[in-house]
């Protein structure tokens, strides 16, 4: 059997993926899986890591724009559409020299050229959507696949009628190394709630602002694991080394959490503030973390937001608007949550609720039953 994945640009659309990948391998140890996508997307190295062979294909983006159809007329735009023909002539040549058995798409722009190359050549695709909103990219990429896999329930609603027939609801899989910590505590000091700051792959400069504008006060009643992106591990790292020596012990700055590090980090966590893309909302809801959420705004189709405020809405998290994330709101989101209560173990009962523990399965087998 040859399987085709595709799918890239955030560690959202990835990660879904492998974790299917690495169950297939576990029923289909002679399985081969060739990874597609972006050669400088997070795809080429995290699918690289999993011991899977990558070939890269062109791929553009469209950066909307609140200013309708002239804002899209930008030099990244113009540039993009260019690329655009080059990765469909190289995922044709691509899917026909492969001749894979069946297609997983998970989203992101460089899954579309594959797709349509699959279908013209006559391979049964499978596409998958990990947010609420469904994206552009698997909006055009459902017209070609055979099945459309959504992780909520809401998400059928946005389909056309002729999509939502071959559409049904997977969940949103994890990968297993969320559920296997290495108990490394990241040296973290016990006796004191922690807090896990994660701005996602990238870090996040509005989060990590906020935490840093009222860090003292956050350390008087909480240890924190931040993870603050490349980008600020140098401003974050001076910014700790300026408090007293018994104040930076409780504040671990990681530029990066690393996969193998992932489990711990959440098993650490009472109480987990950042972002709201769809791989942090369902690591939340699988290990049911209460937690604080700052959705960025604007994303294609408001996603963030609207992630957020699925979990809000059930009581499984507090968001804090992105233009209100100053240092003392921040913080008096985060304050109550801290002390052992009912309301924080409420919200980790409602999150684990929104959880689908079987959805790595039921892609699979959707996968395995379109396989030529």
């Amino acid at each position: 059997m040859k399987v085709l994945v595709t799918g890239g640009g955030t560690g959202g659309h990835v990660i879904p993926a492998l974790a299917v990948v690495k169950e297939l391998r576990a029923i289909e140890p002679d399985a081969q899986i060739v990874y597609v996508g972006s050669a400088d997307g997070i795809e080429a190295r995290l699918a690289v890591e999993a011991g899977l062979r990558f070939e890269s294909v062109a791929t553009g983006k469209l950066r909307r724009s609140s200013k309708g159809v002239r804002g899209l007329l930008t030099v990244a735009n113009l540039r993009d559409a260019f690329r655009v023909p080059l990765g469909a002539v190289q995922a044709w040549r691509l899917v026909g020299r492969e001749h894979p058995d069946v297609v997983l798409s998970t989203g992101g722009y460089v899954c579309v050229p594959t797709v349509i190359a699959a279908w013209a050549r006559r391979t049964p695709v499978l596409t998958h959507e990990q947010t609420l909103t469904v994206g552009l990219a698997n909006r055009i990429a459902g017209r070609f696949a055979q099945r459309i896999a959504v992780s909520w329930e809401e998400s059928l609603a946005e389909l056309r009628p002729r999509l939502r027939a071959k559409a049904f609801v997977s969940g949103n899989p994890v990968r297993a190394s969320l559920f296997a910590p290495n108990n490394s505590r990241f040296g973290l000091p016990p006796g004191l709630p922690c807090v896990y700051v994660t701005g996602g792959a990238q870090g996040a400069r509005t989060v990590n602002d906020a935490v840093v504008a009222r860090v003292d006060h956050w350390l008087e009643e909480a240890v924190l694991l931040h993870q603050c992106g490349t980008a600020d591990l140098v401003r974050m790292e001076a910014a700790r080394a300026a408090l007293a020596p018994s104040l930076q012990t409780r504040w671990v700055v990681r530029a990066f959490i690393e996969d193998d590090e992932i489990g711990e980090a959440y098993a650490a966590a009472d109480v987990v503030v950042g972002r709201s893309g769809a791989g942090t909302v369902n690591d939340l809801c699988a290990l049911g973390k209460a937690s604080v959420l700052i959705p960025l705004e604007p994303t294609g189709g408001n996603e963030q937001v609207r992630n957020a405020e699925r979990l809000e809405k059930v009581g499984a998290a507090v968001i804090v608007r992105q233009v209100d994330c100053s240092g003392d709101a921040l913080l008096a989101a985060v304050r109550p949550l801290l002390a052992p209560s009912a309301v924080r173990r409420r919200m980790g009962v409602q999150a684990l609720a929104l959880s689908r523990p079987d959805a790595t399965k039921a892609l699979l087998d959707a996968l395995l039953i379109l396989r030529r």
